[in-house]
């Protein structure tokens, strides 16, 4: 039991993801008809109307700083994805390609409601990805944020410069950051480096980034 208990994360293959983007670009066209009305009620009975969802009603979330959102990413994340880019870095890695979001007084507040409808409204999408800048400089945002989107039944990844293990000590002291690491599916960690740059890697940019499965990480 102890040795499942301090099991490492599970590093997901260079390979994974790549067969579920070629399977999603095969049904894109012609699908989108198939999102009728009953099933728009359905979700927003889920995210508001379901017991207990005022714990992830949208009063609840902090205000969220964000650089802007694509709505049909394929490169942020396994699947068609939803990707947040949150304002504000401390890393400033050289050669970032979004260095438009280090500064933390850029960007503007987001709709959050707006992005819950979108995502909601798209069954295309496999997920949302959080990426930035830093998302855990407003985690106690997208702790809030993400919820809503696990009502949706969507799944979670997130971008981040810091280390797996740098995000665990940091969330001895914030538990925010615990909490939004507890929500995604999976990790891309590490600040980008250019003397590392591997661009036939998957949905990353450096040979030092890893692809975390958070999904089997055993958190007690």
């Amino acid at each position: 039991m102890e040795e499942r208990r301090n099991a490492q994360p599970e590093m997901v293959g260079e390979g994974v993801g790549f067969e579920r983007i070629r399977r999603i670009t095969g049904y894109l066209v012609g699908t989108l008809d198939r999102f009728n009305d009953a099933k728009r009620a359905e979700v927003s009975e889920r995210v508001n109307g379901a017991p207990g969802s005022e714990a992830v009603s949208g009063r609840e979330i902090p205000p969220l700083r964000i650089a802007g959102c694509i709505s049909d990413s394929i490169v942020d994340g396994p699947g068609l994805r939803y990707t947040v880019f949150v304002q504000g870095c401390p890393h400033h890695c050289p050669g970032c390609h979004n260095p438009e979001t280090h500064p933390f007084a850029g960007g503007y507040l987001a709709d959050v409601e707006e992005i819950v409808r979108q995502v909601g409204e798209d069954p295309l999408l496999s997920g949302v990805t959080f990426s930035g800048g830093e998302p855990f400089c407003q985690a106690e945002a997208l702790v809030a944020l993400g919820r809503r989107i696990r009502a949706l039944g969507k799944n979670i990844v997130i971008y981040s410069g810091y280390t797996f293990e740098e995000l665990l000590q940091m969330g001895k002291k914030d538990p925010a950051v615990l909490a939004l690491l507890q929500l995604a599916d999976l990790l891309v960690d590490g600040p980008y480096l250019a003397d590392e740059r591997d661009l036939s890697l998957p949905f990353r940019g450096s040979r030092n980034q890893r692809l975390i499965d958070l999904k089997h990480y055993h958190w007690d």
